[in-house]
């Protein structure tokens, strides 16, 4: 049967609008209408008609009609949304501008720091407005970081033997980081853990009671991530010597040995020196004063935190130790090593960066 319907204009597309219609195409994942409509414009412009475009993407012939005539009177920027009616703004930018300068310039009277309530009524706007904006500019008022810049006299030679033992360690040598978990509390909550059910998380008081503490001797083997663990009494200088004699029978004899470490005073007593003349593959590499985020084992102390410590309940210290060379043991199986990524260049020229701002604003 011929067609006697009304005969389409044939829909021309540039070979520019043809390579962006292709692109919107493969935005399915991201924006689904967007990519649809430029479907259906490609195939009308190979002059399929209407019906059959419909049935190809099981849509209605009003659909592809719209979106054909769409594109012939506004071409690529015709496929877009249109911008929805609404209210007229009642916030202009001066106001956005005048709320962004008294968050950063000044606090409220007899206060550290501006809330949205507060914020609203010096600007006379409602809080939910305050909140967008300051979201909107990532300003976060009630937030507050702490830090600490090292006065170390040998700041960038350390960071520089440090990172350059982590991302280019010698050959013929093993690279440890190590340090001292101490003061471990043995925390036994008050009553019995109430375990997660559905729709309720797992429940503990805030109150416990105090079973005693040991320190954790960690030393991490920066290559393959394995921890060399043991718990002390106490983290005294004889104490550390001890621990560099067990990684001394877990190293091969032909090995050297970095141990990437603090400046507690015990690692610099005269024991531990006498020890290191006798063992004289053994090297010590000090981190900067107030500079412990060097330490890689610093992440292990973290994990181990986080997912063995923090929300266990431990009767005794004996049960704590338990509970802690369980996780060495589950964290070695895992065999995975932390990689640092910062090169000393790049953590110099940040440091370099804060210290100036932080002159400038003093200098205010």
């Amino acid at each position: 049967m011929a067609n006697t319907g009304r005969p389409k204009k044939l829909l021309v597309v540039t070979d520019d609008e043809r390579s962006a219609l292709v692109r919107l195409t493969k935005r399915a994942r991201v924006n689904r209408a967007l990519a649809f409509r430029a479907r259906l414009v490609l195939a009308c412009a190979e002059g399929v008609a209407d019906t059959a475009v419909a049935r190809r993407y099981r849509t209605t012939n009003a659909t592809v009609g719209k979106w054909r005539h769409r594109f012939s009177e506004r071409r690529l920027a015709g496929i877009y949304d249109e911008p929805r009616p609404g209210a007229p703004r009642t916030i202009t930018d001066e106001n956005v501008e005048a709320v962004i300068v008294k968050t950063l310039e000044s606090t409220p009277p007899g206060e550290t720091h501006w809330s949205t309530r507060t914020m609203a009524a010096q600007a006379g706007m409602s809080h939910t407005t305050i909140g967008r904006i300051w979201r909107t500019f990532g300003l976060k008022p009630h937030v507050s970081e702490s830090f600490k810049i090292s006065p170390d006299p040998q700041l960038i030679e350390k960071i520089r033997d440090v990172v350059g033992l982590y991302m280019t360690p010698p050959t013929n040598a093993v690279v440890f980081s190590f340090d001292e978990k101490s003061q471990i509390q043995a925390l036994e909550r008050a009553q019995p853990i109430l375990p997660m059910d559905i729709g309720q998380p797992e429940r503990r008081t805030h109150n416990y009671i105090r079973n005693g503490t040991l320190d954790l001797f960690a030393a991490l083997n920066v290559a393959t991530g394995e921890v060399l663990a043991r718990c002390k009494g106490q983290h005294r200088a004889q104490d550390f010597v001890a621990f560099l004699r067990e990684i001394d029978a877990n190293v091969e004899p032909e090995l050297e040995v970095h141990l990437v470490l603090d400046n507690l005073s015990a690692h610099r007593a005269p024991v531990v020196h006498r020890w290191l003349l006798r063992h004289t593959r053994f090297h010590l590499h000090f981190t900067p004063t107030y500079a412990s985020w060097m330490n890689l084992v610093e992440r292990f102390f973290g994990l181990l935190t986080e997912k063995a410590l923090r929300r266990g309940s431990h009767t005794s210290v004996v049960q704590l130790r338990a509970a802690i060379l369980a996780y060495v043991e589950a964290h070695n199986a895992k065999g995975t090593p932390f990689k640092w990524t910062k090169t000393a260049d790049e953590i110099l020229d940040k440091m370099r960066r804060f210290g100036l701002r932080t002159q400038q604003v003093h200098a205010q």
